[in-house]
C-alpha cells in the first residue's frame, strides 16, 4: 500500500513525488488531446498552450504592476514589467515548433478540429483578448465572440472597462507634474486619443536623462514589450502565409487581410510619436531638409 513520503517541510501526496504534485505533471500531460493522425498535431497543441500560458503570465505581471504604479512605487513596476519583456522571447520563440508547416499539413489538422469544434482562431481566446485589452488596445466589437463563455465574456468587459497599464502610466506622469491631463474619469471603453501633451512629456523625460533615469528606463521597457508584442503578431502573420495563403480563415475573412490591420495596433502610441523629435540631428544629416538644386544658399 502507497504511503504518503514525508518531508521535514510536508507530504507528499501518494503516487507523487515532490516535483510532480507541485507541477502537476500528470494533469499536465492529458491535455493534449489530438482530433486528427497527424504527426504534427501535438506540436500545434503544445505550442499553443504554451502561448496561453504566457498570455495569462503576463497578465498577471501587468496587474501587478499597475498595483505598484498606483502607489507611486515606479522602481517595482519597471522591475515587473521588465519580466513582460522577457516572457515575450519565449512566447514568441513558440513558432518555431510548428513553422515548418505547410499549407497541407495545419489543413489537415485544421479540418478535423473545425469538424469537432467548429470555427476558431487564437485571437479571438480570451486570454490573448484581455492582455490586448491590458496594454490599452480597447477594441469592444470583440466581446461578441465569447458570448458563449458569459464568465470570460464578463471578465473581458471589466476590463474593457478598467484603466489599462497605459492609463496607470499616465496617471502617474501626472501626478509628477508633467502637463497632462487628468485621465481618471475618462471612459476607458473608448479607444484611447493619443495626445500631444503627451508626446511631450515623453520628450521631456528623454531629453534629460540624468533627471528622469527611472521614466526613461520605464519608456525603454514600454518600447521592449511594444516591440515582443509586435513580433509576435508579425510570426502570426507570416505562419498564416505560409500556412493560409489567401484562403478564407478568420470568421470567413481571408487570414492575411484580417491579421494585416492588426499590426498598427502599436501600444503606448505617443511613446513612438515623440521618437521623431527627440534629439538634435548633426547639420550633416542626410535626412535634413536640403534646398533645391541651382537655388542660392
Amino acid at each position: 500500500m502507497n504511503q504518503p513520503i514525508t518531508h521535514s517541510t510536508g507530504i507528499t501526496p501518494a503516487g507523487q513525488t515532490p516535483y510532480s504534485a507541485w507541477i502537476q505533471t500528470d494533469v499536465l500531460h492529458t491535455l493534449q488531446n489530438p482530433v486528427s493522425h497527424h504527426p504534427g498535431e501535438h506540436a500545434w497543441i503544445t505550442s499553443v498552450q504554451v502561448s496561453e500560458l504566457y498570455w495569462m503570465l503576463i497578465i498577471k505581471e501587468i496587474r501587478t504592476a499597475q498595483a505598484q504604479l498606483r502607489k507611486n512605487d515606479i522602481t517595482q513596476a519597471c522591475d515587473t514589467l521588465e519580466r513582460v519583456v522577457a516572457h515575450h522571447e519565449p512566447l514568441n520563440a513558440t513558432w518555431k515548433s510548428i513553422a515548418w508547416m505547410t499549407p497541407a499539413d495545419l489543413l489537415s489538422i485544421l479540418s478535423r478540429a473545425v469538424a469537432k469544434y467548429g470555427q476558431d482562431t487564437a485571437l479571438q481566446g480570451w486570454t490573448y483578448r484581455q492582455m490586448v485589452y491590458l496594454l490599452g488596445i480597447k477594441q469592444p466589437e470583440h466581446l461578441q465572440h465569447f458570448i458563449p463563455q458569459p464568465a470570460r465574456w464578463k471578465q473581458l468587459n471589466d476590463t474593457l472597462a478598467e484603466p489599462s497599464l497605459y492609463d496607470d502610466i499616465l496617471a502617474f506622469l501626472h501626478r509628477a507634474g508633467f502637463p497632462i491631463p487628468d485621465m481618471t474619469e475618462r471612459d476607458y471603453r473608448a479607444p484611447y486619443i493619443p495626445m500631444q501633451a503627451v508626446e511631450n512629456a515623453w520628450r521631456e523625460i528623454y531629453a534629460d536623462p540624468d533627471r528622469y533615469r527611472d521614466l526613461r528606463r520605464l519608456g525603454e521597457t514600454l518600447a521592449d514589450i511594444a516591440e515582443g508584442f509586435s513580433t509576435w503578431k508579425h510570426l502570426h502573420l507570416m505562419a498564416t502565409r505560409r500556412t493560409f495563403g489567401h484562403r478564407a480563415a478568420y470568421f470567413g475573412t481571408e487570414g492575411i487581410a484580417w491579421l494585416l490591420p492588426t499590426l498598427q495596433e502599436l501600444p503606448f502610441p505617443e511613446l513612438w510619436a515623440a521618437r521623431s523629435t527627440m534629439g538634435e540631428p548633426p547639420m550633416v544629416c542626410p535626412h535634413m531638409s536640403r534646398q533645391p538644386k541651382g537655388q542660392a544658399a
